[in-house]
């Protein structure tokens, strides 16, 4: 099995057993953060392009817990779904969970503007370290390796230190 699919699912483990156990952060968990934890995967690592999809959720959740405490009825949640896509095509987002992101307010109803967001905010970055501290493994196990074979086929010893 591929240990970055391993890691998201501890991950997605531990964001719900945390939201379950502590009703305060009970936001943190969404569906959409599954949707995103497989998107990160299936595509090739690019931090900058994550964080791009990150600040673009954050800012849509922001978006729709405005409008929907703000104001009453379908016309938020209209509003709320517009500028979303208006925001993923002008960003070129290409993530299409961030609109998931944005119709939540609507059926969990949170209380304050920040909730939202900050839970957003809060585990797609937890989801980006994760992911970001795998890669850096497996790029360290893959130097390691590397470094061992050319030992093998030189029969000598290959100093990594820097001699001052």
């Amino acid at each position: 099995m591929n240990i970055k699919i391993f890691v998201i699912c501890l991950y997605l483990l531990l964001i719900y057993s945390v939201s379950q156990h502590l009703p305060d952060l009970k936001m943190i968990f969404f569906p959409a953060l599954g949707a995103f934890s497989y998107l990160f995967i299936s595509r090739s690592f690019h931090f900058r392009d994550f964080a791009k999809m990150i600040a673009g959720a954050s800012v849509a959740s922001l978006i729709s817990s405005l409008l929907f405490l703000s104001m009453t009825g379908i016309i938020p949640f209209f509003i709320s779904t517009l500028c979303t896509i208006l925001l993923i095509r002008k960003f070129n987002l290409n993530a299409p969970p961030i609109l998931a992101i944005a119709l939540i307010p609507f059926f969990s109803r949170p209380t304050h503007f920040w909730s939202l967001p900050l839970a957003v905010l809060v585990s797609l970055l937890g989801l980006l370290l994760t992911l970001s501290a795998v890669e850096l493994a497996v790029a360290f196990a893959a130097r390691n390796q590397w470094i061992q074979r050319l030992r093998k086929r030189t029969g000598t010893s290959v100093d990594t230190t820097i001699d001052s």
